[in-house]
């Protein structure tokens, strides 16, 4: 009887916080929309992932004063509030202040939307796991009933998970986050959990987003000659995704604070306006390199995106080095798209069938598996993000598979860990 109350207890608190993390999904994203609206006269789309029709001193001071902007947000929170608390140290039992978890989150939102060269990922989930905590603690107080502590653990790590997905509209990619990363746990009531309260914020956030795809690739089975291909474009994708993964570990553990943040995020919000002038898919998320790379045509174009990567892995860095908080993930796409589609490109030099869009994706998907370190993670963020047919499982996984392997031998970890 117990057992079935707890299980009852525990469905009833996944349904209300998938509806509650899917409602502060959609308010996150629909900040984003005003934001770009604001200081740029510019609505992201899958059609239109850059703000290539504004001029080159629009997008430049963009950048510019939403970074002073942005500066002094994250410098406020860093000497006037509580110290920031991560998903995980909140999964462990660290209180997350609500105060500066929602302006750190805003200040997110605001940086992706004046064109900041961050992933948009991170704030959903702060406030998914920051909503599930303070419920639980309110459940505490007010009945007799308590969570379990390794309930509360799977509850907090599945609501980070809905947040991603109800602003991705990617369920499976929500729930293996959660627990392929932050449980490092996979079982029935792991994958139940954390799938149920996706599913339920991924419906939320699709009443405003619908459920067309987040990147537009073309169409058709991938081929035989693509997954002969993978095993090129896979290891190179590997090895750079490992990197990729040391340099924001290192940003993070040198993360500037206090006064630093005063010169440091300005100085790298006007190195990256200046590249955004001349090469517009440098800004945002890296939605619109990656889709560039999709359609990569001529030579050039593919030089342009590989020295295009090249800075947006850089200035990405850089910017959390400076005090930003901000995702990882769809930069890592963004770069593994590039190297995906200039392989692709070259191959198709010899071999006119090639298709250069699916190779892209490869890249994309085994650059974030190594970035990441989350290859079920990344396999499935491409079908879903990408909506790929049956045909892609075979590529997909032979690259993420390909690239975990690869990127162990830069990150020196055993394959296993």
């Amino acid at each position: 009887m117990a057992k079935h109350k707890s299980t009852l207890g525990l469905l009833r608190t996944t349904t209300i916080l998938g509806i509650l993390v899917g409602l502060g999904a959609m308010i996150l994203g629909k900040m984003i929309e005003i934001i770009e609206y604001v200081f740029l006269n510019y609505k992201e789309t899958a059609m239109y992932p850059a703000p290539a029709q504004i001029s080159p001193l629009h997008r430049l001071l963009s950048l510019v004063i939403g970074g002073m902007i942005a500066t002094i947000l994250w410098w406020y929170i860093s000497v006037k509030l509580k110290p920031t608390v991560n998903v995980e140290a909140s999964i462990k039992g660290a209180q997350m202040p609500v105060s500066t978890t929602l302006l750190n989150s805003f200040t997110q939102v605001f940086f992706v939307g004046i064109g900041g060269p961050v992933g948009r990922e991170v704030a959903p989930r702060l406030v998914g796991t920051l909503i599930a905590q303070k419920w639980m603690n309110f459940l505490d107080r007010v009945r007799s009933f308590k969570i379990d502590p390794e309930d509360r653990q799977l509850l907090l790590a599945a609501a980070a998970g809905a947040g991603f997905a109800g602003i991705y509209i990617a369920p499976m990619t929500g729930m293996l986050f959660s627990v392929e990363i932050l449980l490092n746990k996979v079982n029935k009531k792991t994958v139940s959990v954390s799938l149920l309260m996706s599913i339920i914020a991924m419906l939320m956030g699709s009443t405003l987003k619908g459920f067309k795809p987040y990147y537009l690739v073309g169409q058709g089975n991938f081929s035989l000659p693509v997954v002969a291909l993978t095993l090129i474009i896979a290891p190179i994708s590997g090895i750079c995704g490992a990197l990729f993964r040391k340099g924001f570990k290192w940003a993070e553990r040198t993360k500037a604070t206090k006064n630093k943040i005063l010169w440091q995020l300005p100085l790298i919000s006007l190195i990256t306006g200046l590249i955004a002038m001349y090469f517009p898919e440098i800004m945002g998320n890296g939605r619109s390199l990656a889709e560039a790379a999709i359609h990569i045509h001529t030579s050039k174009v593919a030089l342009i995106l590989l020295i295009g990567a090249l800075a947006k892995s850089l200035v990405t860095t850089f910017s959390l080095k400076a005090g930003a908080f901000g995702g990882k993930l769809a930069p890592s796409i963004a770069i593994g798209a590039a190297i995906g589609g200039t392989i692709g490109f070259i191959a198709s030099l010899w071999i006119p069938v090639m298709p250069i869009w699916q190779c892209a994706v490869i890249g994309a998907s085994a650059l974030l598996a190594a970035s990441q370190q989350a290859p079920l993670m990344a396999l499935f963020m491409m079908f879903e993000i990408c909506h790929l047919n049956y045909s892609a499982f075979l590529p997909l996984g032979l690259g993420v598979a390909l690239a975990i392997l690869c990127g162990k031998l830069i990150l020196k970890d055993p394959v296993n860990k």
